[in-house]
């Protein structure tokens, strides 16, 4: 399959379906990947298969390599729409990651104080006060939340901890009082003769009232976009987003849909 890593701290910018003009900041390893999650979906392939034997980037590294790529797109005339961490896993990993999100903030201001800084994470540090006080400092703090059930957790997401539950996720996620993304992947497939499709009516259901619990500023749902390292699984049609997306906004909600 066609994995994607990236090779630099600092990469593009890309076009985000979702986020427009967007820097990339990789807090990880750039020989691998480094996650909390194994998700059967990710871009980056399966943890098992991308082992990384290189340190992660220190908070001054990380500090230079932005300076240096936002003098240079200062220089060029391009202006980022947003700065977004992501990268080989899971950013909110890294030990140092609220004092990067201040340098992040900091250094933004100084060259492009209308970008936004954006987030990606996979929800599973939010115990950890300074990864919640830091994700409260940006302006997209986009966090995961695939299913409401613990099973379809496990299959879709597989934490490497077996105390990620879905009751101790949305705990967490309702800690940040609406100031927070939620970001769904909707897919169908099954895995070894069981179905891992997240669409069904108890789980849409349920993710509903888990939103009306959360109250999140906007939602993101999505579909698979690129080739997964596990087979079997299948894109949810737009039309088929669209309609989760009208039961949302009928709830009060600002969704998005990328298909």
């Amino acid at each position: 399959m066609s994995t994607i890593l990236f090779d630099k701290i600092v990469f593009g910018p890309i076009h985000s379906r979702r986020l427009g003009v967007s820097l990339g900041m990789n807090l990880l390893p750039t020989d691998g990947k480094l996650c909390s999650f194994n998700c059967i979906y990710c871009e980056c392939g399966l943890n098992e298969n991308h082992r990384t034997r290189s340190k992660l980037p220190t908070r001054a590294e990380v500090k230079e390599a932005l300076i240096n790529k936002l003098s240079s797109m200062q220089a060029d005339g391009v202006v980022p729409d947003v700065i977004t961490f992501a990268g080989n896993g899971e950013p909110t990993m890294h030990p140092e990651f609220a004092g990067i999100i201040d340098d992040t903030i900091e250094t933004r201001n100084c060259f492009f104080p209308k970008a936004k800084i954006a987030v990606l994470s996979n929800s599973t540090m939010l115990h950890k006060e300074d990864v919640f006080q830091a994700l409260n400092k940006i302006e997209d703090n986009i966090l995961k939340l695939d299913s409401v059930l613990d099973i379809r957790i496990g299959q879709l997401n597989a934490p490497n901890s077996p105390a990620f539950t879905y009751d101790r996720l949305l705990e967490q996620l309702c800690r940040f009082n609406g100031n927070l993304i939620i970001q769904t992947m909707f897919l169908e497939g099954e895995i070894d003769g069981e179905s891992v499709t997240n669409t069904t009516e108890p789980e849409i259901s349920g993710w509903l009232e888990a939103l009306k619990q959360i109250k999140p500023k906007q939602v993101m749902i999505y579909t698979i976009d690129r080739e997964t390292p596990v087979k079997n699984l299948k894109k949810v049609t737009k039309d088929e987003l669209e309609a989760i997306a009208d039961r949302a906004r009928r709830e009060g909600f600002d969704v998005t849909v990328s298909a």
